[in-house]
C-alpha cells in the first residue's frame, strides 16, 4: 500500500488544518504541505486538492462564529472567505513555483452526466496546463437542497469523475479506529479496509471540530463512492508537518482498498446509465478505430437516430446494424445531424463555434 503506482491524487484538507482553535492560520503547516505536494508533482503526479476554509476564513475575517451562522449568511461569509483561501493558496504554493487554479462546484456539476463530462474535461485541461485545480464547494450559492454537506463526499465525487488513482482526506486523527480514540485508550487503528461492509461493522465515530463539519461517517461514505469507483482511499493524520510524506515514510494511517478496476468501474457506470436517447450509426473504417481505442469522430458517422443532448447516453451501431457500442455523446443530435462526415478541423466553421473534436471520447465508451 503506498502512493507509488497513482497517477492521480485528489488530496481533501480540512478547515481544522488550515485554520487553530484560536482562529490563527497555520502558515508553517500550510508551507510544508506545499513542499509534499512539489514532491509529488516531481514524480510526475497529478494533484487535485479539495480545501476548506472558506467559511473559516470568512468568519475569521469578520469575526463572526461559525456555529451561529445561517444558510444565507454562510453564503455570504464563504464568497469573502474564498478570497481570503485562495489568496493563501497563491501566497504560499507561490514561493515553490506551484500554478493554481480554482474550481468551484455544486452537487448538481457531480451527479448530472453533462455536467460531469464538462468538468473532467476541465480538469484534464488544467493538468495539460500544468496547474492544479483546487477544488471547493460553491457556498456562496448552494442551499441546504443542493450542498453535498461536506468537502469528504465532495472529494469523493471528484475523485470519481477525475478517474483519480487514491484519495487522500487529511484528518484530525490517525485513520479509522476499533473505537473512538479521543474517548477510549484501548481504541487500535484499523490500517487496511479490504471489504467496508464487512470490516466497518457497528462502527459510527463522530469527530466534529468547531471549524470542520465532517465526522468520521461521512468519511465512510466517501470510500464507498472511492471503492465504487476503483479508487483507494486513506484517511490520515494532516495535524503533522508534511503529512504526504508522513504517509510514505509512516504508512500510520487507514487505507480503504478497492477491489475493482477504475476500467470496470467506469464502464459499469456507462452500461448502467438510463436507456440510450439515441443511435450513432458508424462505418467500417471508424469501427476499427474505435477497436483500436481510438474515439468517435464526425467523419465516420453515416447516420443519427433520436433527439438527445451532449452527456446523453448513446448506442453506436456498426455498418452491418450490429449495436456494438454505448457511450456518452460530447455533441447533441442536432449538432452530429450538421458535421457528422466531416473532418473535425471543419466542425468550427459548420457549427459557428468552437467545440470538441470527439463525437464520442474513448474514456466515454464502451464497446459491447
Amino acid at each position: 500500500m503506498h502512493l507509488k503506482n497513482s497517477k492521480i491524487i485528489v488530496i481533501k484538507i480540512g478547515s481544522a488544518l488550515l485554520v487553530d482553535s484560536n482562529k490563527k492560520i497555520r502558515n508553517k503547516w500550510f508551507s510544508n504541505f506545499a513542499k509534499d505536494i512539489k514532491k509529488l508533482k516531481s514524480k510526475n503526479k497529478k494533484i487535485i486538492i479539495v480545501s476548506s476554509g472558506a467559511i473559516a476564513l470568512g468568519c475569521k475575517k469578520m469575526n463572526f462564529n461559525k456555529s451561529r451562522l445561517k444558510l444565507d449568511k454562510s453564503q455570504a461569509i464563504a464568497s469573502i472567505g474564498q478570497i481570503e483561501l485562495m489568496n493563501l493558496f497563491t501566497k504560499t504554493f507561490s514561493k515553490y513555483k506551484l500554478n493554481i487554479s480554482q474550481i468551484l462546484l455544486t452537487l448538481d456539476d457531480t451527479e448530472e452526466r453533462r455536467r460531469s463530462i464538462n468538468a473532467k474535461r476541465t480538469f484534464e485541461n488544467l493538468f495539460q496546463l500544468d496547474y492544479i485545480p483546487i477544488v471547493n464547494e460553491n457556498d456562496t450559492i448552494a442551499t441546504s437542497e443542493i450542498k453535498y454537506g461536506d468537502n469528504d463526499r465532495l472529494a469523493s465525487r471528484v475523485a470519481q469523475i477525475t478517474n483519480a488513482d487514491t484519495l487522500i482526506l487529511l484528518s484530525d486523527v490517525d485513520g479509522l479506529f476499533t473505537k473512538n480514540p479521543k474517548i477510549f485508550k484501548d481504541a487500535k487503528l484499523i490500517k487496511k479496509v479490504d471489504n467496508l461492509s464487512r470490516d466497518i461493522g457497528n462502527i459510527n465515530i463522530k469527530g466534529m471540530t468547531e471549524l470542520g463539519s465532517g465526522g468520521m461517517n461521512t468519511k465512510i461514505e466517501a470510500a464507498k463512492i472511492c471503492n465504487l469507483a476503483g479508487c483507494n482511499m486513506i484517511i490520515a493524520n494532516g495535524l503533522y508537518l508534511n503529512p504526504i510524506s508522513r504517509i510514505e515514510k509512516k504508512n500510520n494511517c487507514t487505507w480503504f482498498i478497492s477491489k475493482i478496476s477504475k476500467l470496470h468501474a467506469r464502464k459499469k457506470w456507462i452500461i448502467s446509465s438510463i436507456s440510450p436517447k439515441g443511435e450513432l450509426i458508424i462505418d467500417e473504417g471508424a469501427k476499427k478505430a474505435l477497436i483500436s481505442g481510438k474515439s468517435l469522430l464526425a467523419a465516420g458517422i453515416k447516420k443519427v437516430s433520436g433527439k438527445f443532448n451532449k452527456g446523453d447516453h448513446i448506442k453506436i451501431i456498426d455498418a452491418k446494424k450490429r449495436d456494438f457500442a454505448r457511450g456518452l455523446s460530447s455533441f447533441s443530435s442536432e449538432e452530429i445531424e450538421k458535421i457528422k462526415g466531416y473532418h473535425s478541423n471543419e466542425i468550427q466553421k459548420i457549427l459557428g463555434y468552437v467545440s470538441k473534436s470527439e463525437v464520442v471520447h474513448k474514456d466515454d465508451m464502451v464497446e459491447i
